[in-house]
């Protein structure tokens, strides 16, 4: 993709799934990546992986100094910032259940850090020429789950935040879109029990009409699509790479015709 090598991008929540992939894809174009997360170990071990072009920092999104400090560690690092992934996130959920502490640590994770780290990137990603902020999103923004009521608000939250912050921040040339993606095949994939595997391939198979889990690479290009030159008159968008899933309604793949069932009445 033109416009991603020699590029410097921060990845929060780059330690593991989709942000690693991020990460990893990010390094194959030719990006520098800093990855921001507190899994140390992963961390580390990723970036040792993909050689100098990626480091990483220990940074908790609940911690303001830890994303100041992320964003100029990078800029220490790597001399400024064009690309902000924000990968992060909690799937924390008790549903009705889900008490104050529970809310305001979803919250706190998955939408109020990714605005302060953006505080902190603001100054330096205006100085880039090709500046882009990538948010995530997810089907559960738009539809009702039992069981589950704070993590898709949060994604909700952040669907409206992309838009206000598109349009605030277009004056400093810096555009900010999100991508909605669908269930995702990750490493944890390769080691489950095969029990595991057969109950996430028929869910695949019934949510998305292409019939299978995403990948990394298909996930992760989307977002590094955003953050191309390809993309460069898209803004306060959300990119949907779902495998149709969220294009799906509540009869899934199911057959329901009514005129076949008013014909059997009859007979």
């Amino acid at each position: 993709m033109r416009g991603i090598e020699h590029r410097v991008a921060i990845v929060s929540g780059g330690a593991s799934g989709i942000g690693a992939g991020v990460a990893r894809r990010l390094v194959e174009f030719g990006a520098r990546v800093v990855v921001g997360d507190i899994v140390d170990t992963d961390g580390q071990a990723l970036a040792d992986a993909l050689g100098p072009a990626c480091l990483y920092q220990h940074a908790d999104l609940r911690s303001d100094a830890e994303l100041g400090a992320l964003v100029e560690y990078t800029v220490r690092m790597f001399g400024g910032v064009d690309f902000l992934i924000n990968a992060a996130c909690t799937y924390r959920d008790s549903g009705a259940a889900a008490q104050r502490a529970e809310w305001l640590d979803c919250f706190d994770v998955n939408v109020f850090g990714h605005v302060v780290l953006l505080q902190h990137a603001r100054e330096h990603l205006r100085r880039s020429d090709a500046a882009s902020v990538v948010n995530f999103t997810t089907e559960a923004a738009h539809a009702g789950l039992a069981g589950r009521w704070v993590y898709p608000a949060a994604k909700a939250a952040i669907e409206q935040l992309t838009r206000s912050q598109a349009l605030d921040l277009a004056e400093d040339g810096i555009r900010v879109n999100s991508v909605l993606h669908g269930w995702t095949r990750k490493p944890m994939h390769d080691t489950a029990p095969p029990e595991v595997l057969a109950e996430y391939d028929r869910w695949a198979k019934r949510l998305h009409m292409l019939g299978r889990l995403g990948t990394l690479q298909e996930a992760s290009d989307a977002v590094l699509f955003l953050c191309s030159a390809h993309a460069s008159f898209i803004t306060g968008s959300c990119l949907v790479a779902d495998g149709g899933h969220s294009a799906l309604g509540p009869q899934a793949r199911d057959k329901v015709l009514p005129t076949q069932l008013r014909s059997r009445r009859r007979r």
